[in-house]
């Protein structure tokens, strides 16, 4: 225990200090692309169409945490990188749905949950370049559930949807229809 004592104290030392001194320090109060571009530091930017950003600066551009709100109400909590929501992030519509999820480029990319407010419906599966893309599961207001592929947002291939009155359609589905049940396997 005496040999633990001095490495359990190092690591008190670090967890108590991770939110004194580690911080960025703030950004200049003014920006300029050349004479004061901000980087390695925190700052707040609204830019003149309202967009307002409060986050980690580097080169100039957004990256690293922040948040981003939006004069029509919708907002971005989360990572970016290259001035770009790029990593875990949040965003909410104004109007109500939510994306939550892998962002890359701007766009949702990865594992995400789309929850859309007016429906109640929710999306949970794979993104690819901001449409769903692979493995989905759907699961509707009204309680039906779709399980299955998805290809340039919609559905495409292998997939079951269930209805709440018991009906399944399992088979093929493309560009968002149904086209043929899933064959019998043959078992011998």
């Amino acid at each position: 225990m005496k040999r633990q004592l001095p490495v359990l104290m190092g690591f008190a030392f670090l967890l108590l200090s991770s939110t004194e001194g580690w911080s960025l320090p703030p950004c200049p109060s003014e920006r300029h692309p050349t004479n004061s571009p901000w980087s390695d530091c925190f700052g707040t930017y609204t830019d003149a169409s309202g967009d307002k950003y409060v986050g980690e600066w580097k080169d100039n551009q957004y990256h690293g945490q922040g948040t981003e709100t939006y004069p029509n109400g919708s907002n971005y909590v989360g990572e970016y990188k290259n001035g770009k929501r790029h990593g875990q992030g949040t965003y909410t519509y104004a109007y109500g749905d939510k994306y939550v999820g892998e962002w890359k480029d701007n766009q949702y990319h990865g594992q995400g949950t789309m929850t859309h407010a007016k429906t109640g419906n929710k999306y949970v599966g794979e993104h690819k370049n901001g449409l769903p893309n692979g493995r989905f599961t759907v699961t509707f207001a009204n309680g039906d559930k779709y399980v299955g592929e998805f290809k340039d947002g919609k559905r495409h291939g292998q997939g079951t949807l269930t209805y709440t009155d018991g009906r399944i359609e399992e088979g093929i589905w493309e560009n968002g229809k149904f086209l043929h049940a899933k064959k019998p396997s043959l078992t011998n």
